[in-house]
């Protein structure tokens, strides 16, 4: 607790620090240079109420760092940052990631106003389009409740969707059950990378997926219980297309469960749409396996085999760790070549990596 004290404090202070006063986006300081972010307080202590408004506040066509300041309470209502609103940071101003919550509570099958359902991407409580996106201190959930809604069936309920490249989330919290972080790219022929350090995620079906590339470097990733005695779910289910050669990679996390032993897989690969060219990477490297993870991991998907797909282990701990032909393995020449860097930098050199 104590660390994460001082690393929210640490935000404060230099966001504050670099920014003059607290006001919004359209005020000025007494230099009359704009003001350079929003403070979103529930109890009307700040700038605005919610965290959407504290999106709108921000100039189209950034091209500076914005900060929004986020004070403790649970902020209902779905988030969606535009593709010419990049540069945003988001930071909670609580003592603990728990203290600032972002939610919804819709589902892919939830029906919409006008007529139809969500959809999967419709679901999601955060979506991020714009590039250069962070994130600190703060918690982002779908709180859809599957057992209040025994009518809907397509759960998919997402906590954030990501459509953006070069995005950072450190010590934040991702809760929902089915789908909860879909990192995905504006189109199958563009790369979008993010990096989550220091993260928590949780959820039970698929619950880390989509075509984008991902690293998540030490977070704490749990498998939740959907009471199955065989069968409690598949934490990724990536879809990285054939062109690009990094996916998702799992870096010295723990992966941790509430379920019985041995009914948690790694990992099935997705084809959207039964796409040919999708060919899921995932790689899971130097972490702890709780013993909740299959003896045998990775799972068909449908008509897919996973053994046609992109996935390997190296160097994993843990009573749910292994070997085998049911567990490819890295070399070390190869693991060599796929670090958190390698996934990351990109043609432009990116690293976030500290």
């Amino acid at each position: 607790m104590r660390r994460r004290v001082l690393f929210t404090a640490g935000i404060a202070a230099a966001t504050t620090a670099a920014l003059p006063g607290v006001a919004t986006a359209s005020a000025r300081s007494a230099h009359g240079r704009p003001r350079r972010h929003v403070v979103v307080a529930d109890d009307g202590s700040g700038d605005v109420a919610s965290v959407q408004a504290a999106v709108d506040a921000v100039p189209a066509g950034n091209d500076t760092p914005f900060a929004i300041l986020i004070k403790p309470g649970v902020y209902h209502g779905q988030v969606t940052v535009p593709v010419d609103k990049p540069l945003i940071a988001f930071c909670g101003l609580g003592r603990d990631p728990g203290d600032v919550i972002i939610t919804d509570d819709r589902a892919n099958g939830t029906p919409k106003p006008g007529g139809g359902t969500w959809g999967t991407s419709g679901s999601a409580s955060v979506t991020i389009s714009g590039d250069d996106v962070t994130a600190r201190n703060l918690t982002f959930a779908n709180s859809f409740d599957e057992a209040g809604h025994p009518e809907i069936t397509n759960r998919q309920a997402v906590a954030v969707l990501t459509r953006a490249d070069r995005l950072v989330f450190e010590h934040v919290r991702f809760l929902a059950n089915q789908d909860t972080l879909y990192v995905n790219s504006p189109d199958v022929a563009t790369v979008s990378r993010a990096y989550f350090r220091g993260c928590y995620v949780e959820g039970d079906v698929d619950f880390i997926f989509g075509r984008g590339t991902a690293v998540l470097d030490r977070c704490e990733i749990r498998s939740l219980d959907r009471g199955s005695t065989t069968n409690n779910g598949y934490v990724t289910a990536a879809s990285t297309d054939v062109g690009n050669p990094y996916g998702f990679l799992i870096a010295g996390c723990r992966l941790t469960g509430t379920t019985l032993p041995g009914t948690v897989s790694l990992g099935r690969p997705w084809h959207p749409g039964n796409d040919p060219r999708a060919s899921p990477q995932t790689v899971i490297r130097d972490s702890h396996l709780g013993a909740h993870i299959a003896a045998a991991p990775w799972t068909d998907f449908g008509t897919w085999p996973w053994r046609d797909a992109r996935y390997a282990e190296f160097a994993n701990r843990g009573p749910g760790a292994g070997s085998g032909p049911d567990r490819p393995q890295l070399t070390p020449e190869q693991a060599a070549t796929l670090t958190r860097r390698a996934y990351l930098a990109g043609a432009d050199g990116w690293n976030p990596v500290r």
